[in-house]
């Protein structure tokens, strides 16, 4: 981990002295040359460390994400070429890199706050609570991406003063990792129901929270949003099913306790107040939508179904081509790469909704929200056998999900792209309706518990989309649903997409001795334990 834990940030230099939010990166000089830090301050430069892998932008979708989840999501379409399900190594080192570059932020925060008298320890002890939620979330990521990574060991050089040889850090488990973290949520969440801040450090915590603003209820529902998440990624795993099955009831019967985002407006996100500070979605427009690269194309699945079961989210998530006479068409995955470059040349081809998406610079950075939840909800009561609860779940979430779309397009700022026209509330609720009663959708009409998951995992796909495409990824290759076809790659070993993506070079370059406990799994083809059927 030499090249990746040195990326040590002391600290951002944010004055406490106000919440207005588009103040918020104006307070920050270069946080490599900042000597000193609070914990305060460190807890913002840990958090601002990760924005550009939240909030979405040019890296994250254009190198990252553009080849690799994206296309093996079929979230969008693309031609064909040999070579299309390897996960291009400049994208996984860079999110790699990023997500090393928060851990070590992280470690810098508890070798600070460790520093501190016991006094201060306990009047700050909200910060290195909920940054613990935050730096899990994207943990979970990285650990549904690879399986075993660095975690427990990683990111000390400088706790360690500086010990090169002493911070190389071992691969903890996947199993390993989800029951540490687990282990903690659970405590944070019983905590954070008795905790009190210090006057003092009320407004000092609003300021620094680029999250939540210093809302501990809204804590509180990430924090057990993320184990709800986590707990039914994990519900097939054999040594974590009874686990799974005993907290996720626990949970959400004890709302008073537990709280879980319910609504749209608990989503968890980094919110955009003002697209002229650092904290904005300009990149979005060259990561999804840049010309010629295939990143916002529509693919013909999701296109077809949406146009046959009337979704109202169609006009809210693309546009026809400039040339489609108003028709949706996306690119068949089966096709020929001269068929798919064709029908993309002749400007027929549906992209996503740039004054929704890619042109808005408010788009939020999405982290947890209420279709997410609702949707987990639903596919928690299927299992249980309460269908009744199962089906009001997934037919809120859909209702949910129409309207965080319909919010989002409300707050752009775009001048290209079609501007979906306004729904009175009662029209809303009608194509609502009237979507939920087609037969593809309707809960009723599915007459087996396989073919209700089956519509579960669809409006995950439907909702997600190119937004959320790391909970995609995941929730496909677990449940194989929604059944996705490709064409096979024959000219070259990786013939579908992968399960898993692979290590980075340099982490095999500069971590050898630890990479080697980890090396034959190191496969594109290695599931991951939760990854059962």
């Amino acid at each position: 981990m030499k090249q990746i834990s040195s990326f040590i940030l002391a600290g951002l230099m944010l004055t406490a002295v106000s919440c207005k939010e588009s103040e918020f990166t104006e307070r920050y000089s270069d946080p490599a040359k900042i000597a000193e830090s609070t914990v305060e301050k460190q807890y913002s430069g840990f958090m601002y460390a990760s924005k550009d892998y939240i909030l979405p932008g040019y890296g994250q979708y254009f190198v990252t994400l553009r080849t690799t989840l994206s296309r093996f999501n079929q979230a969008v379409g693309w031609p064909n070429e040999s070579g299309q399900y390897v996960p291009a190594s400049a994208g996984v080192q860079d999110m790699w890199f990023n997500y090393y570059n928060t851990l070590a932020q992280y470690r810098e925060l508890e070798k600070i706050y460790n520093s501190r008298p016991a006094q201060e320890q306990a009047d700050k002890k909200i910060f290195m609570l909920t940054a613990k939620v935050y730096l899990y979330n994207y943990t979970q990521r990285m650990v549904d991406l690879h399986g075993a990574i660095p975690f427990t060991q990683a990111g000390m050089l400088s706790t360690n003063a500086g010990n090169y040889a002493g911070s190389n850090a071992k691969f903890d488990s996947a199993e390993e990792i989800y029951t540490l973290m687990l282990n903690d949520l659970k405590s944070i969440a019983t905590e954070l129901n008795t905790i009190t801040i210090s006057s003092n450090y009320v407004k000092p915590f609003q300021t620094q929270d680029i999250v939540n603003k210093g809302d501990i209820t809204a804590w509180k529902r990430f924090t057990n949003s993320l184990r709800l998440r986590m707990l039914n990624r994990v519900s097939a795993a054999a040594n974590f099913q009874a686990r799974s099955n005993t907290e996720i009831a626990e949970i959400l019967n004890a709302p008073g306790t537990y709280p879980v985002v319910e609504t749209n407006e608990q989503n968890i996100q980094i919110n955009v107040y003002d697209v002229n500070t650092d904290i904005n979605s300009k990149g979005f427009q060259d990561g999804l939508a840049s010309g010629g690269w295939y990143g916002n194309t529509a693919g013909k699945r999701m296109i077809d179904l949406m146009k046959t079961t009337s979704d109202p989210r169609l006009r809210l998530l693309f546009e026809p081509g400039e040339k489609a006479k108003g028709e949706y068409i996306g690119i068949d995955p089966l096709g020929t790469s001269a068929t798919q470059t064709a029908l993309f040349n002749a400007g027929t081809v549906s992209i996503y909704n740039r004054y929704v998406l890619s042109h808005n610079q408010f788009f939020p950075g999405v982290i947890i929200n209420a279709p997410e939840i609702n949707l987990i909800k639903a596919e928690y009561f299927l299992r249980s056998g309460n269908d009744a609860a199962a089906k009001t779940a997934y037919e809120t979430a859909i209702s949910q999900s129409v309207k965080f779309y319909t919010t989002i397009a409300g707050l752009s700022n775009a001048t290209q792209g079609t501007k979906p026209a306004v729904l009175t509330e009662a029209q809303s609720t009608a194509q609502i309706a009237a979507y939920i009663a087609n037969d593809a959708v309707n809960w009723t009409k599915a007459a087996t518990p396989a073919a209700k998951l089956s519509l579960i995992a669809t409006q995950k796909w439907l909702h997600y989309n190119v937004v959320q495409p790391y909970e995609n990824f995941a929730d496909i290759r677990r449940l194989d649903l929604p059944a996705l076809s490709f064409q096979v790659d024959n000219a070259n070993n990786q013939t579908l997409p992968p399960v898993r993506w692979n290590y980075p070079g340099n982490e095999v370059t500069y971590n050898p001795e630890n990479y080697a406990s980890v090396r034959d799994n190191d496969k594109l083809t290695t599931k991951l334990f939760w990854d059962v059927k």
